[in-house]
């Protein structure tokens, strides 16, 4: 509580869950403390704020990870005691809890706030146990422990001690047995009796018994159960003199929600006018087991519609694909949403909880990475979705919705990063400041800096780093980044990454690839976004970065004329990871289309030269390092708004290159279905640094091994 007043929340309530009988001291509860609930009543008078109680009916019923409602839960017992607090006091925003590490609770608090429409505050998460400790004794909270259940702790030594005098024991125990030292690992629970929070009075117990659950010799088991106590007023000078009405105690009555609560979904809308289907495009990679597959509207000016009707039309096409292919959002592992106007991303959001909501995916939301890009200029419809599907549920996703210290909460059905397979796919972070959620506003190296911190935190809980286990960081930049930051951010990029591998003194790293990308806008009008790809080892296995071997003298790969020569590598970024990961990104400036042009001797249809020479080259690749493009899992070819060409031509043109590959070459088999294998993406320009984005193509290209 007193982290959401130091970040400008105020406390207007306080909700506490408590047993049945009151002579009951601890429940077999998963979820919540109940040791010295009998104090709790004195709260209300020494904050000067209402209590809100409640006594726990149920029990833990539902013991998996993630919580999902479940009649006669003792989880049910805060949903209704919320929503009674909710209903006599509408304008709360908010409920904080005090949750460290412990990701069943975090998850129920955040699946209660989600059903109520509240936010979940917790500003302890992840933090270091060992500062924690030390600022809860410097910021003058009194608190004694009631529990303990650890090696090296004595019910009849230590119950009753408050944390100042148990810190420097705490601290012992962490060095001897690997204790946690804020008792999150059930090592001991406490009960404050005095804290700055306490303006009118402290509360003093006069009597106490030690009541010993367990008398386990190694680590024996016992609680604190309060016989008296009082409340000592203290002298408050911010309190005008006339007695100030001390704070209502609220006993909350009633029985949980039936299973029907929470259970009405939106499908989705399905009536789709005949017009707009027929400006429906499909693209989709043929790999089995994991693929994208992406969604748009062409636009025409008699067609023209607003930005929440394309997006419910792409959607709804979305959802009718991935049902036809035997899939659903919960097979989803990320998700690229394209809109043409940032300013309306309210809009887009409230159209895509309609579709992809937590009910609807068990096993975690997907990932996702929101961009503006220039969709209208380009005679595309307002709204565009690419996404990444997996055939199985190995997928391991973090999604916390709390707002916290620790990174910037996902507050919604996205997560903050989804592993499958070994690759990290990341949401596309900003550079908020996690207790806030509000932008640096020192310009675009700020935002960097801080879109770095905060991904490096999404690393850390996969027990990773992005110094040494990036393989690509797609950097996007709103166009209204000066261009002296811009020149500035790749050298500033490539400077955390050192400070954050010597930090870690990490022995070996993987050399990532940087892919900067141009664009209108972004959410919040940032003007950074930074999208990392990280390999995740699997434990007890070495990692081979394979980057540097050349095999350009082997096997023939001569289509169209195309020779292999010394400066086709200087437009090709590749990294190959364990001989399973192939990602590429081909760039295609202005001035290698002239070189291509001089090479060639041709006249005329630059573009068609352009992507036969990008389709020979990540043909080039795959072949050379005993890839298929039936291992391809995505293909982006980014193209810059200057090309010239429609973007009808420009699919064409790249279809045709892919069907004469087919035609030439035995055994290659590159897009023989119907729909592309590559997905068209208009950007503003793109580049492998920051300070020149002036490619006209860039593919980018990942494949994977199953």
């Amino acid at each position: 509580m007193m982290k959401c007043i130091q970040y400008g929340h105020e406390i207007v309530a306080l909700a506490n869950l408590l047993p049945v009988d009151d002579s009951v001291d601890e429940l077999d509860s998963y979820m919540y403390q109940t040791v010295g609930h009998q104090i709790i009543v004195g709260y209300a008078e020494c904050m000067n704020v209402p209590l809100f109680r409640r006594r726990i009916r149920g029990s833990s019923r539902h013991q998996k990870l993630s919580y999902q409602m479940t009649p006669d839960d003792e989880v049910e017992d805060m949903f209704v005691l919320l929503s009674e607090v909710k209903r006599q006091i509408p304008s709360i925003t908010a409920v904080s809890s005090g949750a460290i590490a412990s990701d069943y609770q975090r998850l129920r608090v955040e699946s209660i706030c989600s059903r109520l429409g509240l936010v979940s505050l917790a500003f302890l998460w992840k933090q270091d146990q060992t500062l924690l400790l030390q600022n809860m004794i410097a910021n003058g909270i009194k608190a004694i422990l009631v529990k303990v259940a650890a090696i090296g702790l004595d019910p009849s030594k230590h119950l009753g001690k408050d944390l100042a005098f148990m810190e420097p024991y705490l601290l012992k125990l962490k060095e001897l047995y690997g204790s946690n030292v804020c008792g999150e690992g059930g090592e001991y629970e406490t009960l404050t009796l005095d804290c700055p929070l306490f303006t009118n009075a402290r509360i003093v117990l006069d009597e106490f018994q030690v009541v010993l659950h367990s008398p386990d010799s190694i680590a024996p088991v016992g609680v604190l159960h309060p016989s008296t106590f009082h409340l000592e007023k203290k002298e408050n000078p911010d309190s005008n003199s006339l007695e100030e009405e001390p704070g209502l105690v609220f006993e909350v009555q009633g029985d949980g929600p039936n299973t029907s609560e929470s259970k009405q979904q939106n499908n989705g809308i399905v009536d789709l006018v005949e017009h707009t289907r027929n400006r429906l495009r499909l693209s989709k990679t043929e790999k089995d087991n994991t693929f994208s597959m992406c969604c748009w509207l062409e636009d025409s000016q008699e067609s023209s519609t607003g930005l929440k009707e394309d997006l419910e039309t792409v959607l709804t096409e979305m959802e009718s694909q991935l049902l036809k292919l035997g899939f659903n959002w919960q097979n989803v592992l990320y998700i690229h949403l394209y809109i043409s106007d940032m300013s309306e991303f309210a809009v887009a959001n409230e159209t895509y909880v309609k579709f992809i909501t937590q009910e609807k995916c068990p096993f975690g939301v997907p990932s996702r990475s929101t961009i503006e890009l220039p969709l209208v200029q380009v005679g595309l419809g307002k709204a565009y979705v690419e996404v990444l599907v997996a055939n199985d549920q190995s997928k391991r996703v973090l999604h916390v919705q709390s707002i916290s210290c620790w990174a910037p909460s996902c507050i919604g059905p996205y997560s903050q990063a989804t592993l499958h397979k070994s690759v990290l796919h990341m949401a596309g972070q900003l550079g908020l400041d996690p207790p806030t959620m509000n932008l640096r506003n020192e310009g675009a190296i700020a935002e960097l800096n801080q879109a770095l911190t905060n991904s490096e935190a999404i690393a850390e809980s996969f027990k990773s780093s992005i110094s040494s286990s990036a393989i690509l960081f797609v950097v996007f930049c709103s166009a209204r980044t000066k261009q002296s930051e811009r020149n500035q951010l790749h050298e500033k990029f490539l400077s955390f990454l050192d400070l954050a591998k010597s930090s870690q003194r990490v022995s070996k790293a993987l050399d990532p690839m940087f892919l900067y990308i141009l664009v209108p806008d972004l959410p919040k009008r940032a003007l950074v976004e930074v999208k990392p790809v990280l390999y995740v080892e699997e434990e007890d296995t070495e990692t081979e970065d394979e980057t540097i071997q050349d095999q350009s003298s082997e096997g023939d790969y001569s289509y169209w004329g195309y020779k292999p020569e010394k400066w086709h590598q200087d437009c090709v970024q590749k990294r190959v990871v364990d001989g399973k990961i192939c990602v590429t990104v081909l760039s295609i400036s202005a001035d290698l289309i002239r070189k291509l042009h001089e090479s060639s001797g041709e006249e005329g249809q630059k573009v068609e030269r352009v992507s036969k020479f990008c389709v020979y080259l990540l043909n080039k690749i795959l072949s050379e390092n005993s890839f298929s493009w039936q291992d391809i899992t995505s293909l982006r070819i980014h193209y810059s708004t200057t090309i010239g060409v429609s973007v009808e031509r420009l699919s064409d043109i790249f279809a045709i290159a892919f069907r004469e590959l087919n035609e030439m070459s035995d055994g290659v088999r590159a897009g023989g279905s119907k729909e592309p294998i590559f997905n068209l993406v208009p950007v503003l320009g793109a580049g492998n640094c920051s300070a020149s984005l002036d490619n006209i193509i860039t593919c980018e290209l990942f494949a994977l091994k199953s």
